[in-house]
């Protein structure tokens, strides 16, 4: 396989999880704040925080309002991170490796791509917004079992899987680190945390795991209530639920052997595991997940840059 279209099959698979983790993002986001107790304010700009793009919004907008930041993450295309952006970069790379993925999978991208052309300027209401975000979600689940049940499972589909777990893998960091209670400012003073910690730690707890679609497979396996230390080290260390860091670093370097001259990237791939599978997640929320999640995060992108250097782009 040459190694263009080694690339672009792998940023297929990212931008096709990168779709469906803003989608599910946005969508629960939007519920939680109904869920939260009066007089708690966190603000839409917790969403701009997870999905990384501050630099690109303050050069568009002054203030985080859930207009600007809906409009923002669903359709702005000047955000290379937007569910249209990355949508229409997914579309690109499939048009060029039509080649090696089926037919049907073609058809569905392009269908969810002219889909969100023609009516996601339209969505700037919660709910014609929750339906357009619930077929963003069904489409990518669509393409996903797509792949997997009528693609051949040869070299071009290993690195469809790679960046999907890589992209998981990232979006679930991030997903844990808002979770952390220490971002939120309304519990700055101690006596607030004594009124309000439980119920409101809860409720972003089992919003976190709703975003991943974890909460039944959490409960199926913690069986106590919701609680911090049980959802990140559920989130972190699992490996049977499919959007826990463990298990996708897991599939990750099962993915990694099928192909030659690994190495280096399952070197890289194993630091992470063992960053992650080492750290006593008692301690961890003792002392704030904002250094750890940054340690994480940059290590992810390590395996990145490995890949580039073995495959796509080597020196």
């Amino acid at each position: 396989m040459l190694s263009s279209v080694a690339e672009r099959v792998y940023w297929l698979g990212r931008y096709l999880e990168r779709v469906e983790n803003t989608a599910r993002l946005m969508s629960v986001y939007s519920a939680m704040l109904f869920d939260l107790p009066s007089g708690t304010h966190i603000g839409w700009g917790i969403l701009i925080d997870t999905t990384g793009c501050n630099e690109e919004y303050e050069k568009l907008h002054s203030t985080m309002d859930e207009k600007e930041v809906v409009k923002f993450l669903l359709s702005e295309r000047k955000n290379t991170a937007s569910i249209m952006s990355s949508v229409s970069m997914m579309r690109e790379n499939a048009r060029t490796t039509r080649e090696v993925i089926p037919a049907e999978a073609w058809e569905l991208i392009n269908n969810l791509y002219h889909h969100l052309k023609d009516n996601v300027g339209r969505s700037t209401g919660r709910r014609a917004r929750q339906q357009i975000l619930e077929v963003v979600v069904g489409d990518c689940q669509r393409l996903t079992g797509m792949l997997a049940s009528c693609m051949s499972h040869n070299t071009a589909y290993s690195f469809i899987e790679i960046g999907r777990k890589l992209e998981r893998a990232d979006m679930t960091s991030r997903m844990v680190d808002v979770g952390s209670i220490t971002l939120l400012p309304d519990f700055s003073s101690e006596s607030k945390q004594r009124l309000f910690l439980e119920p409101y730690e809860n409720v972003v707890w089992m919003n976190v795991l709703r975003c991943l679609g974890g909460y039944q497979a959490y409960r199926q396996k913690i069986h106590n209530n919701v609680r911090a230390e049980d959802v990140v080290r559920f989130l972190l260390q699992d490996y049977e639920f499919p959007r826990a860091i463990g298990y996708c670093l897991c599939s990750l370097d099962t993915d990694l052997q099928t192909l030659p001259n690994h190495d280096d990237v399952l070197h890289a791939v194993s630091r992470v595991r063992k960053i992650t599978n080492s750290v006593s997640v008692r301690n961890l929320l003792q002392r704030g997940l904002l250094d750890f999640i940054d340690e994480l995060q940059i290590s992810i992108a390590d395996i990145h840059e490995e890949l580039q250097h073995t495959w796509f782009r080597p020196v």
